[in-house]
């Protein structure tokens, strides 16, 4: 069990969240490695070992500290990355680059010239511009670089709007229409400097059912068929991406990943065998699913202020400075009082922060044991979007990432202080 309680504390991956809340300060992020590691052995079980020509990669948008690469290429998988940033953590990680792939939606000329100059494995093309760009950018460096379209597939997911990213109307993909994506492929087919290895979608995050990668898939076979009918060229690629469901609270029901890879995989190879076309690799993209909830957040309690037949807001340490996603999306978590973990829930208080916004609540309505100021607050499944959407608001500074595993515990971010925050801020001398 990564959680467990211990004479009524909570333990996570071996090691007392009271411990580590003292040994560390607060707010604090904690890891467990052990659960990475679950992750990662149910995708080699249900995915890559089940199914021959597969790969999985890491979206590292979710959280990449240097640790987590060495997790991640251990583990055997490859690595998406979104900027020149993460290209350059997952470089500084020393992790293989053929097993980097680059995607975003606006990639700056800058970021191009350094993933064609280290070598990446693949670029996901997210538009006709960068299709150009990149292109000029391979025949001045005189480098042939493999690519994949990022399509707009047009579904609809069951997710938050914030979170839907392959609806028609998005900021992401090629758009399907005739006269865009049919001469996008051509180009890039007959490109000296482009290998044009297929296609990728990305339907949205935290999904739990699998209609929409399926209703998906639908739009990638078909230009598959169509490239092959075309140009009589096969694509070797169909990545498609990644947004399976994991639990923040008791209402989510998430599914296993045989669930969603099974009728997709199934699809595939119906639809090849039908066709007479060689199965591509396909590929796929979990990153919340990996690292979501192998994380929690510990805080310490301080003001608690109670409004008569209203509300009682218990206040703590941290806030939308190292988790922004419920004042961004409505985002919903469940906590634990480690201390008093298996003491009666006899109160509905709503946890906030202690930033100067309203809207600065962490988890709205919740249950909880009688709360004193000086409790550990323990916010579960906070591994994905915590630390790496974390932010400097009202001069609060980051907090540390504590990795845990069998009872061990060890720092992969120092926290951050004062010094760090203002190191780059220059008075004039005007």
């Amino acid at each position: 069990m990564i959680k467990e309680i211990k004479d009524g504390i909570l333990y996570f991956d071996g090691c007392s969240t009271l411990k580590l809340a003292d040994k560390y300060g607060t707010p604090l992020y904690v890891v467990s490695e052990n659960e990475i590691s679950s992750r990662c052995k149910e995708i080699r079980e249900s995915f890559l070992d089940k199914y021959e020509n597969t790969k999985a990669v890491y979206a590292s948008k979710a959280f990449l500290p240097l640790a987590m690469c060495k997790i991640i290429e251990r583990e055997g998988l490859g690595l998406d990355v979104v900027s020149g940033g993460e290209l350059y953590t997952a470089i500084k990680a020393e992790f293989p680059v053929e097993k980097i792939e680059f995607n975003g939606n606006n990639k700056s000329l800058d970021e191009l010239k350094m993933a064609v100059d280290y070598g990446i494995g693949r670029i996901i093309v997210d538009n006709i511009n960068e299709l150009d760009l990149l292109e000029q950018v391979c025949q001045e460096h005189n480098k042939k670089t493999r690519i994949l379209f990022r399509i707009t597939p047009g579904v609809k997911s069951n997710t938050h709007k914030y979170i839907t990213t392959g609806t028609k109307d998005s900021k992401f993909g090629i758009p399907l229409n005739e006269e865009i994506i049919y001469p996008a492929v051509d180009k890039a087919i007959k490109s000296e400097y482009l290998e044009f290895a297929g296609f990728h979608f990305h339907v949205g995050s935290q999904l739990h059912d699998n209609k929409s990668h399926l209703a998906a898939l639908e739009t990638s076979l078909a230009l598959m068929k169509y490239t092959k009918q075309k140009y009589n060229y096969s694509i070797t690629d169909i990545n498609i991406g990644g947004g399976y469901g994991i639990k923040y609270t008791q209402k989510d029901k998430p599914k296993s990943l045989s669930y969603f890879m099974d009728p997709v995989m199934n699809r595939i190879e119906e639809f090849c065998k039908e066709n007479d076309i060689k199965r591509p690799q396909v590929i796929i993209e979990p990153g919340r699913w990996i690292i979501g909830e192998a994380g929690m957040t510990l805080y310490t309690v301080g003001s608690i202020k109670e409004i008569p037949s209203i509300r009682t807001y218990v206040s703590v340490d941290g806030g939308m400075t190292d988790n922004i996603r419920p004042a961004l999306y409505q985002a919903e978590y469940d906590a634990v009082i480690a201390n008093k973990a298996l003491k009666p829930k006899t109160q509905n208080v709503t946890i906030c922060g202690k930033c100067c916004e309203t809207g600065d609540v962490i988890i709205r309505d919740i249950d909880i044991p009688d709360v004193e100021s000086g409790d550990i607050l323990a916010v579960l499944s906070t591994g994905a979007y915590g630390y790496s959407m974390s932010n400097n608001y009202n001069k609060n500074v980051i907090p540390g990432v504590v990795l845990v595993k069998d009872g061990k515990d060890q720092v992969i971010v120092k926290r951050q202080t004062y010094e760090d925050m203002i190191r780059n801020e220059v008075i004039p001398e005007i």
